[in-house]
């Protein structure tokens, strides 16, 4: 079945086409986070096991259907990030956060207001999960006193980029920036 990907448990999970919402499937769960570049983020998430799907899109906005044009304007709201759907048997929503902190640096403040660095949580759990690793990391004095920006949200309605955007790393081969990426 097109756009159907099955996990190492069998269960399988249908991402709807368009800007409509995943479809939720048993066994599997739902993470969005923004870190930045989508690209960037979304190739990360796919190198780990449990991973079964990801896509890249825009969320937190008003602007019904936006595209990447209106988005990187900076007038629409939206975030760029990514929405991974996940087998919690192989890989845990822990470890998904550990490995958001791991790529980017939560502490910098965001240079366009569509690079934020966001979890969108799903339910009260991630929200809880978020905000205690969110805790963990800036009591261990990683970033030096510089407070943590990552601001933790419900999910709002997620809209689909463009398709050129998808698995965009795995289309083009490389990395638009210069620094060392998990993915190389």
């Amino acid at each position: 079945m097109p756009g159907e990907v099955r996990s190492e448990t069998g269960t399988s999970f249908t991402f709807k086409m368009g800007y409509t919402t995943m479809e939720p499937t048993p066994g599997l769960e739902i993470a969005t986070f923004a870190a930045g570049c989508f690209w960037d983020v979304e190739a990360a998430f796919r190198r780990l096991d449990g991973v079964v799907a990801t896509e890249v899109g825009y969320t937190g906005g008003t602007s019904p259907d936006p595209d990447y044009e209106q988005v990187c304007s900076g007038t629409t709201g939206y975030t760029c990030a990514v929405r991974i759907a996940f087998d919690p048997a192989v890989v845990t929503y822990d470890q998904l956060l550990n490995l958001f902190w791991e790529i980017h640096n939560p502490a910098q403040p965001a240079e366009e207001p569509y690079e934020r660095s966001m979890i969108f949580y799903s339910s009260e759990e991630q929200k809880h999960s978020a905000e205690e690793s969110r805790d963990r990391l800036q009591a261990s004095g990683r970033y030096h006193g510089a407070q943590i920006v990552t601001v933790i949200v419900p999910a709002a309605r997620f809209w689909k980029a463009e398709e050129h955007h998808q698995q965009f790393y795995e289309k083009c081969g490389r990395s638009y920036t210069a620094t060392v990426k998990y993915w190389e």
